[in-house]
């Protein structure tokens, strides 16, 4: 038995959330008394590679094929079926990111496993059974799910837990996936990748911001708090319904999901649909002039304010304590 954990690339790096997911599955591992591996497909380096086992990971399954390198649900389904009954890992751990959620569901299937999405805490195993709790209505409360099939499929909420790292490095196995261009579901024709920027997905920090800026011309002062705080850019769903921030933007039940160390909401209301995606964040803070604004009630820190006089006062300061430091 193994628990085997797949691991999402980007541009030759290992994704922030699949390192967090290598994490847990090392400690489901750990817990179960077996082997913890990882299954990496597409281009990337060893010594990239080798790094998970700073998390735990003991041995890397890379399949170094190029067919690999854009993400084709089908395709990789495939592969990491193949890894899983290879290896006789009854527990497969992904994130729960993008790719993840389309890639869970047809694992389950394929393995005949019990699937538990969005897994925000470590299981607990009775003999065979685990008892995975996940968050439910939106973020509101959570609810404690038993699986009890032989396989289980867990996909891991990122910035759930913090991986602990260590010095040791994991063993880089080549693994031949036996899939064939007719698995091949998707042609990718260009990609346009946005550059400069820290993907949302991957911040530690996130600066949003909504209605309340009265203008995309006002973003400005969002733009250089956010870059002088080292974090990504958000907004809520009007903002890019009326095309005043693009749509990769924007957070919420309708958009993505963020769970940020840091997420600071300036002139947002904080609609429910709008905390389904970011009520998952270790602090919030909320700048707005409505003292009554429903974000407040989910908020660590709020400040009553107009943004255009608080906003301006917190980049002096900021620039002041990174002077300091």
């Amino acid at each position: 038995m193994a628990v085997l954990s797949f691991v999402e690339v980007a541009d030759g790096k290992i994704k922030k959330a699949s390192v967090e997911a290598a994490y847990y599955g090392s400690k489901v591992a750990e817990g179960l008394g077996t082997d913890s591996l990882a299954l990496v497909l597409g281009t990337i380096s060893a010594d990239e590679l080798a790094t998970l086992g700073q998390v735990g990971i003991k041995k890397v399954l890379h399949a170094n094929d190029a067919r690999f390198n854009n993400f084709d649900s089908k395709l990789y389904t495939k592969a990491i079926a193949e890894a899983a009954n290879n290896a006789g890992a009854n527990v497969v751990v992904l994130s729960f990111s993008n790719n993840g959620k389309l890639l869970a569901p047809r694992l389950s299937v394929r393995l005949k496993a019990g699937y538990v999405p969005g897994a925000v805490e470590l299981p607990a195993f009775n003999g065979n059974a685990a008892v995975v709790k996940k968050n439910v209505f939106s973020g509101k409360a959570s609810a404690q799910y038993q699986v009890s099939t032989e396989k289980k499929v867990i996909s891991v909420n990122p910035n759930s837990l913090s991986p602990v790292r260590n010095t040791n490095t994991a063993a880089v196995e080549a693994f031949t996936a036996t899939v064939t261009d007719a698995d091949i579901t998707t042609t990718v024709k260009s990609v346009d990748k946005i550059t400069g920027t820290i993907p949302l997905s991957e911040a530690e920090i996130v600066v949003s911001a909504g209605r309340g800026l009265k203008g995309p011309e006002n973003w400005g002062m969002i733009e250089e708090l956010a870059r002088e705080m080292g974090a990504a850019t958000a907004c809520s769903r009007p903002v890019a319904d009326v095309d005043w921030r693009p749509h990769h933007e924007h957070v919420g039940q309708t958009g993505l999901t963020i769970r940020p160390n840091l997420y600071i909401a300036i002139g947002i209301s904080g609609a429910i649909q709008h905390l389904a995606g970011v009520n998952g964040s270790k602090v919030i803070v909320v700048i707005n002039t409505d003292a009554e604004a429903p974000f407040f009630k989910a908020a660590d820190y709020g400040i009553v304010g107009d943004a255009f006089q608080v906003v301006p006062k917190l980049i002096e300061e900021y620039k002041k304590f990174k002077a300091a430091h």
